[in-house]
């Protein structure tokens, strides 16, 4: 059974290489985590960390691909972390998981590096998010517009 501070070191580590991806690919090396997902690859695997993220937070939305957990903060590379999403299983996510970041000017951001083969823009009811994928990385970043903890109003 895995512990919370394993789940904490795997949500840092899935932080890092985003930044890492995002650090390759943009020029918003600054632009801080606002929120994480863990892509399960199982369902044991699912039920696992959804019961290891109800130990260090509790859910604020239960979206169709998973429940947004609000967790006490966890310092990653790119800030402080509130906001984890345990994703149910996905043969489209073969990656380990994602992070979103937040950066100061969407508007222009989206000008910039939507014309670029690894972005991709995803419209949904109520937001837009910008998605970063790229090979060789375990990983996917994001973008969102308005960012997930607006939102929330969290």
């Amino acid at each position: 059974m895995m512990e919370a501070v394993e789940l904490g070191a795997l949500i840092k580590e899935i932080v890092r290489q985003a930044k890492e991806l995002k650090d390759k690919y943009t020029q918003e090396q600054t632009a801080l985590v606002n929120y994480s997902a863990i892509f399960s690859h199982s369902q044991s695997e699912y039920n696992e960390l959804i019961e290891v993220a109800s130990k260090i937070g509790k859910v604020v939305d239960n979206t169709p691909t998973g429940p947004l957990f609000q967790i006490k903060p966890i310092d990653t590379i790119s800030g402080k972390l509130k906001l984890l999403k345990i994703r149910i299983p996905d043969q489209t996510r073969p990656e380990r998981g994602d992070a979103d970041f937040t950066v100061p000017n969407y508007e222009a951001f989206k000008a910039t590096y939507l014309t670029k083969p690894e972005f991709k823009l995803l419209e949904r009811k109520n937001f837009e998010m910008i998605e970063l994928s790229a090979s060789g990385f375990k990983v996917r970043a994001y973008f969102s517009n308005p960012p997930l903890d607006k939102q929330l109003g969290i």
